[in-house]
């Protein structure tokens, strides 16, 4: 909740994935920035490293998202990488975002961060292996360990993009396969590939 950077050694964004119907955790630690690209591609890594196995015939996948931040509703580059991933997957990706202060009520809070800051209360969190242990070792309400990998790759913001890069980023949002639901339209929707999408 509090980050005192000019105490720390380096950077540790935790980026969790909870799947609901099999009460397991999934959380990628990032180095760099929590950017809408860095949230979309810790979703794929979990998609690559456990979803597709365990879901094999899915065709989509539903996110509970928080409305702010990286992958809050208005994020334009939040959407425009989860049309590249769902391209990739050829998924249908159904987003609901909860409303600005509702986020304690995701699932991803209590069921799967609330576990692991209990388990690394009081410690200190030392360096990347000591944060992805206490993540490993800690269970779900079923009993079932989370798992944890770190991302060492570089996440540049909005601002530290050049014109072209945003530029590109713009036009990529403008060929989205967004289907916004008739109930609270800015907060639900769904993005197809780009290969099933009408």
């Amino acid at each position: 909740m509090y980050d005192f950077p000019s105490d720390a050694g380096g950077v540790a964004i935790p980026y969790g994935v909870y799947d609901v119907g099999r009460d397991e955790g999934f959380v990628v630690v990032g180095t760099s920035r929590n950017t809408p690209a860095f949230a979309v591609s810790s979703v794929r890594c979990w998609w690559r490293e456990r979803g597709r196995y365990v879901y094999p015939e899915a065709t989509e996948i539903l996110v509970l998202a928080d409305s702010g931040g990286s992958n809050g509703a208005r994020a334009t580059e939040w959407k425009t990488e989860l049309q590249r991933f769902a391209s990739d997957y050829r998924l249908t990706i159904r987003v609901a975002h909860y409303p600005t202060g509702a986020s304690k009520w995701n699932p991803v809070e209590h069921r799967l961060f609330g576990p692991i800051s209990i388990n690394w209360q009081g410690e200190p969190l030392v360096d990347y292996e000591t944060i992805l242990g206490f993540i490993r070792s800690t269970r779900t309400g079923s009993d079932v360990r989370c798992r944890a990998r770190l991302d060492w790759r570089q996440w540049p913001t909005q601002k530290e993009r050049t014109p072209q890069e945003r530029a590109r980023i713009k036009a990529d949002a403008a060929a989205v396969h967004l289907r916004r639901n008739q109930t609270l339209p800015h907060w639900n929707y769904a993005i197809q590939a780009a290969s099933i999408s009408s």
